[in-house]
């Protein structure tokens, strides 16, 4: 259910569109959302304490620390598959406050070369969240490399790993009338005092790819995020040439399709997603089809997706659950279990969260998805 605000304060951002659209007129829902999250002094991710119980939204590896040591041996493993090469990037987008890589490189100590071999480097725009990370990672063997960009992450052996990541990513989207697409723009409502969905009064270019009138009903949206397909790119050049992995967990649906997926969190609660821009996280559905044909075309080799789930489990998930139980009393195995439970149960983040892998050619099939 989503939250409707009563008296909402206005935020500094929200006035800036206000008078942007005024001068201007409406822009995407990307524009939006890229300013939205990532306005240098009003973005959401420049200004909120974002992740935690005094945050706005809590991710798996905040739930359990399971998850985080899984995807250690994951990436331990994998690294063995790629020959155990004596210098490599560890990369992680969108570190949120480290606590993933944290638990990344105390499982991966089982393994003391592999450590020694990793250059990790952390995608991260925000200072604040560079700050948390650099604390966290503080007492970590390896010191870590921050970048602002993928690109500037050196070219080398790579095993990536990107966790709510590709749901950050700016999307465009479309919605279907009696006679075409239009796309989907952010106005103003007819006090312009507030923000508001309009649609676009020309027909959208061709090649943008929208489906065809008979395959859809008036009223249906379709998105699309050119922002993911070019990440998607960026990994598979880096892969493609240099050699790794790249893991990809995210919420979203295996196949296109039509339906708006864009979404707020406030509070740990839905919140509407026009309404105090920089003070909510404002997220969209990943299409894993998409990113596929995005991975193919590059020349890369697309694994699953799987459901987090069932990934985990096939990583020992149930059998790390009851060795950390050992010893403990029944409150913290009771906790310890619960937190595997949120991450994995069909009915919590199983099944909408999906696992995705590139691959650089003729690298061997990687762990969890043999039979996807």
């Amino acid at each position: 259910m989503t939250t409707t605000p009563e008296a909402v304060e206005t935020t500094p951002l929200e006035e800036r569109l206000i008078d942007l659209i005024k001068l201007k007129g409406p822009i995407s829902v990307a524009d939006f959302m890229a300013d939205a999250l990532g306005h240098p002094h009003e973005g959401y991710y420049m200004r909120q304490a974002s992740i935690g119980a005094e945050g706005d939204f809590t991710t798996a590896p905040e739930i359990s620390q399971v998850f985080g040591e899984l995807i250690g041996l994951w990436l331990v493993e994998a690294w063995r598959g790629m020959g155990s090469p004596k210098s490599f990037n560890l990369v992680e987008l969108g570190p949120g406050r480290g606590v993933l890589m944290a638990d990344i490189l105390r499982a991966a100590r089982l393994r003391p070369e592999f450590t020694k071999s990793a250059m990790v480097w952390l995608l991260e725009t925000s200072g604040r969240l560079r700050h948390e990370q650099q604390k966290r990672l503080r007492t970590s063997e390896i010191k870590p490399f921050w970048a602002d960009e993928f690109a500037d992450i050196p070219p080398a052996p790579s095993l990536i790993i990107a966790n709510e990541f590709f749901d950050c990513l700016p999307i465009r989207q479309f919605e279907r009338i009696e006679n075409g697409w239009r796309e989907r723009l952010v106005g103003l409502d007819a006090d312009e005092k507030k923000l508001a969905f309009v649609l676009g009064r020309t027909p959208p270019p061709p090649e943008i790819g929208l489906p065809e009138i008979s395959e859809s009903e008036i009223g249906d949206i379709y998105e699309i995020s050119s922002d993911a397909q070019n990440v998607a790119a960026e990994i598979c050049a880096m892969l493609t040439k240099h050699g790794g992995h790249a893991l990809i967990i995210d919420y979203g649906h295996m196949a296109s399709g039509l339906g708006d997926t864009l979404q707020a969190v406030r509070g740990h609660k839905f919140w509407p997603p026009l309404s105090t821009p920089g003070r909510a996280d404002v997220t969209a559905h990943v299409d894993f089809d998409a990113l596929s044909r995005t991975i193919i075309d590059s020349g890369a080799v697309a694994h699953g997706p799987v459901t987090q789930g069932r990934f985990l489990e096939s990583l020992g998930l149930s059998l790390r659950v009851e060795m950390l139980c050992k010893g403990k009393g029944a409150a913290q195995a009771e906790e310890v279990r619960a937190g595997a439970h949120r991450i994995s149960a069909p009915n919590q983040m199983g099944e909408i969260f999906k696992v995705a892998c590139v691959s650089a050619p003729s690298s061997p099939t990687p762990a969890g998805f043999e039979s996807a």
